[in-house]
C-alpha cells in the first residue's frame, strides 16, 4: 500500500509541472566544441605528440575517437554552415565563404528549439543571415580571439532547460603570435608536406592557447555537474594545410564524441562520416525527425548497432570569395576506400567554357592556370594511399570503379541541384575580394580591372 501511495504522488507531483518539463529532463545537453582550421594529424590521439592537446587526448579516452570523420568543404562558414544545417554547401547556400545561407533554411536552432532546447553560440559566428541562425544567446569573445569563459559558465549555471552549447573557437587560425614557446625544430613534418610551412611554430602556440581553453570548459562541466547528462563533441572544422580544397588534409577532421553511460571508454569508429551527419544525429537523440536532411543520423554507430550508415560521402570546393581567389570549381566523392576529385576547370578543359565574353574567358583561362598541374579526373586508393600521391584516373584497372563513383557523384550533384551541371563556369557574386579588383592579395593586369558586371555573375541568393 505504501508504495502504491508512493506512485500516486509522484504521478500527481509530475503532472503539476509546466507544460514539456518532464520532457526535457530525460533530455541530454550538447556540448560542441569547434577548433579553427586545424589539420586532422595535429593531435596526440592521431599520431602528433609535439602538439599540446592533453585535453582532447583525454577527451577521447573518456569516449568514441572517429577516424574517418570529414567536412564536405575545407573553409570556415561552409564548414560551420553544414554542421548547423545538416545540408551541403549546395543545398545550404553557403558554397563560398563569407557567403549566407538561403534564407528558408533551416538551422540548429529552428530543429532543437522545436525539440525544447535552448541553442546557445559562444565565440566565433561566420554564419549568415541571422535570421536563420537566431541564436537563444550569443556569448561574445573577449580580447579578440579569446572564449569568454566567465560569460559561459554564467549562462550554464543559469539555464533552465536543456541546452546545446556550441563552443566556436578561433584557435588556432591566425594570425599566429610572435612570441611563441616552439620554433620551427619542434614542429612535425606530416607526410602531405615537402617542408615545414614557416606559419607552424605559431600554429603550435594557437593550438596550445585552444587546448587551455577547453581544458577550462571542460572543467567547468565537471563542476557544474553537467558531464554525466551531457553528450560532449569535438571537431575541428577543417584543415588548415588543406584549406580550399578537396584533398584529405583539408577535408579529414578530428571527431570526439563523450557521452557518459551511453558510449564506452576508449572506443574508435572507422565509420564514414561527415559534418552533415552531426545535426540529424542531435535531433535523433533529441527524439526529433532526420528526414528534412542531406546527412544521417550516426546514432545506430553510437549503439554499436551497425557499423555505416554512409555508403558515399561528397565534397565541393570554389576557391572564389577568398584571398588569391581563382575560378577552379571541383567536386569530391568517397566511398571511403576509393576517392573521385572532378576539376571543372582543368587547363585541359577550360576552352570548353570560353564564350562571346573577352573578360570573362580571360578570368576562367587565369583560374585553369594557376593550377596547371592538376587534371581533370583524380582517382585515389585511400586504403594504400591515403596521402593522395599516386593518381590513378588514367589507370584502366580501376576504370569500373571510376565509372561507379561519377554516376554516384553526377546523381549526388543533380539532386543537389549543381550549378555546374548547367555547362559554364560560374562567376560566384563576391562579398569580398572580387576576381576584379587589384588588392594585397589579388594582382591583376591592369586592363581587367573593374570589368566584371553584376550579369556576369551567377545568379543566387543573396
Amino acid at each position: 500500500m505504501h508504495s502504491f501511495l508512493k506512485l500516486i504522488f509522484i504521478l500527481s507531483t509530475l503532472l503539476m509541472l509546466p507544460k514539456g518539463e518532464l520532457v526535457y529532463e530525460s533530455k541530454p545537453n550538447f556540448i560542441i566544441y569547434i577548433s579553427d582550421d586545424q589539420d586532422y594529424l595535429d593531435y596526440g590521439i592521431y599520431g602528433n605528440d609535439r602538439v599540446d592537446s592533453k585535453h582532447v587526448d583525454k577527451l577521447a579516452s573518456q569516449g568514441l575517437k572517429f577516424t574517418n570523420f570529414h567536412t564536405a568543404q575545407a573553409i570556415c562558414a561552409p564548414s560551420r554552415s553544414q554542421l548547423y544545417s545538416g545540408l551541403y554547401p549546395i543545398k545550404n547556400g553557403c558554397y563560398a565563404n563569407h557567403i549566407p545561407v538561403k534564407k528558408n533554411t533551416k538551422s540548429v536552432v529552428h530543429h532543437l528549439k522545436d525539440l525544447g532546447y535552448e541553442v546557445v553560440l559562444a565565440g566565433k559566428s561566420h554564419v549568415n543571415p541571422p535570421s536563420v541562425f537566431r541564436w537563444d544567446r550569443f556569448i561574445r569573445n573577449i580580447d579578440g580571439k579569446k572564449l569568454n569563459i566567465k560569460g559561459i559558465e554564467n549562462y550554464l549555471k543559469n539555464s533552465k532547460k536543456p541546452f546545446c552549447l556550441i563552443i566556436a573557437s578561433d584557435y588556432p587560425h591566425g594570425p599566429y603570435p610572435q612570441k611563441k614557446d616552439y620554433t620551427i625544430a619542434d614542429v612535425k613534418k606530416q607526410p602531405y608536406e615537402n617542408k615545414i610551412p614557416n606559419f607552424k611554430a605559431g600554429y603550435y602556440q594557437n593550438i596550445k592557447s585552444d587546448n587551455s581553453q577547453l581544458g577550462k570548459i571542460l572543467e567547468l562541466s565537471e563542476q557544474l555537474n553537467l558531464t554525466d547528462n551531457s553528450v560532449f563533441i569535438y571537431a575541428s572544422d577543417h584543415g588548415i594545410t588543406g584549406k580550399y580544397g578537396l584533398y584529405q588534409k583539408g577535408l579529414k577532421i578530428p571527431f570526439v564524441i563523450r557521452w557518459p553511460g551511453k558510449l564506452k571508454q576508449k572506443t574508435i569508429s572507422n565509420s564514414l562520416l561527415t559534418m552533415v551527419d552531426v545535426l540529424p544525429t542531435l535531433v535523433d537523440i533529441a527524439g526529433g525527425d532526420t528526414k528534412s536532411f542531406d546527412g544521417k543520423s550516426f546514432l545506430p554507430i553510437l549503439e554499436n548497432q551497425k557499423k555505416e550508415v554512409n555508403d558515399y560521402i561528397y565534397g565541393v570546393s570554389t576557391r572564389q570569395n577568398v584571398r588569391y581567389g581563382k575560378i577552379f570549381p571541383s567536386r569530391m566523392i568517397s566511398d571511403g576506400r576509393f576517392k573521385l576529385i572532378l576539376n571543372f576547370n582543368s587547363l585541359d578543359r577550360y576552352k570548353y567554357y570560353l564564350g562571346e565574353n573577352k573578360y570573362i574567358n580571360k578570368f576562367i583561362e587565369m583560374g585553369s592556370k594557376a593550377f596547371p598541374n592538376v587534371p581533370y579526373e583524380e582517382l585515389y586508393d585511400l586504403k594504400k594511399d591515403p596521402f593522395e600521391k599516386y593518381n590513378l584516373a588514367k589507370n584502366s584497372y580501376y576504370k569500373d570503379v571510376k565509372e561507379k563513383l561519377n554516376n554516384n557523384l553526377n546523381e549526388w550533384m543533380i539532386g543537389q541541384e549543381d550549378f555546374l551541371l548547367n555547362n559554364n563556369m560560374p562567376l560566384i557574386k563576391p562579398t569580398l575580394h572580387p576576381l576584379d579588383k587589384v588588392s594585397q592579395w589579388n594582382d591583376i593586369d591592369g586592363l581587367l580591372e573593374n570589368k566584371l558586371n553584376e550579369s556576369d555573375y551567377l545568379s543566387s541568393h543573396y
